[in-house]
């Protein structure tokens, strides 16, 4: 799982593994991996305030949980889930 906002992958989190927990399977997670953190230097104005600049800063938070012994309950479960919009999914198999 990865967003912008922690609140909202903590929730949807919290949701996958609930919903697997339901059907049976066994999970291991959600388990916080390093939260990348991008950094943007950008100048205010292009002409005499060259000096004065603004600093941006993206977090991207992930988390990762494990779903061992899946059923096809838990597949289908997991696929009916509504996830909040932001958060991206990615499943490896």
């Amino acid at each position: 799982l990865r967003a912008f906002d922690h609140r909202v992958l903590d929730l949807s989190a919290r949701q996958i593994v609930e919903a697997a927990e339901r059907t049976g399977a066994v999970v291991a997670g959600p388990v916080p991996m390093p939260t990348r953190k991008k950094r943007f230097c950008v100048i205010r104005s292009p002409h005499i305030d060259k000096d004065s600049r603004e600093h941006f800063e993206l977090q991207l938070h992930k988390r990762l949980v494990d779903i061992l012994e899946p059923t096809a309950r838990t597949l289908e479960a997991l696929s009916r889930l509504n996830v909040p919009g932001g958060v991206d999914i990615t499943i490896k198999t």
